[in-house]
């Protein structure tokens, strides 16, 4: 699967609002897809961290005031957790808005597709960088229903060297898995 199919499949509108987060705390991600063998970049949390310690998840975080909007704060959390200088016109598109179920956030994700990226720089919020390969990475999904589970939304994982990607990030990856099989790009 080349770059440009990616592109191709995922380019969507770009609206930098959530329509509805309730009480939850607006958020948003940024979903970097890069490279000629293309891989996705997810960072690992550190332990410690007193909401998501050891998660696997997107470059990305909560929205502030002094953000325009949340394609903003996608581009300046991104910057702070990985040091990359990435421009709202290397985004392509979003995803809808997915609601985390512990710690109540709303978080829009934001897809950007770069030839290449380098020079990571993790800050005290990223433990590690995973580049993950993206084709064999969104064919480890397993689908984690459980009928007796009270959670209004499916539960996805995906696993990459024993690494297990799941809760709003699996959701995030299960629509971009969605997306490119709809438009045969998977």
């Amino acid at each position: 699967m080349i770059l440009e199919k990616i592109k191709n499949a995922l380019t969507t509108e770009i609206n930098p609002k959530i329509n509805n987060y309730g009480k939850n705390k607006p958020a948003s991600v940024l979903i970097i897809i890069y490279d000629v063998s293309p891989k996705i970049l997810m960072t690992k949390k550190p332990v410690s961290m007193m909401q998501h310690g050891g998660e696997i998840s997107f470059p990305g975080g909560k929205y502030v005031e002094s953000d325009s909007d949340l394609l903003e704060t996608a581009i300046r959390e991104t910057k702070e957790e990985t040091g990359l200088e990435i421009s709202k016109n290397d985004v392509i598109g979003q995803l809808n808005q997915v609601t985390t179920l512990n710690s109540g956030f709303t978080i829009l994700p934001f897809v950007c597709v770069l030839d290449r990226i380098s020079n990571l720089v993790a800050n005290s919020e990223v433990e590690t960088f995973l580049e993950i390969p993206f084709v064999t990475f969104l064919k480890t999904l397993e689908n984690d229903i459980d009928p007796n589970h009270n959670s209004i939304q499916e539960m996805y994982t995906f696993t990459f060297n024993n690494n297990l990607v799941w809760g709003a990030s699996a959701r995030m990856l299960k629509q971009i898995k969605d997306n490119l099989t709809s438009k045969n790009s998977f």
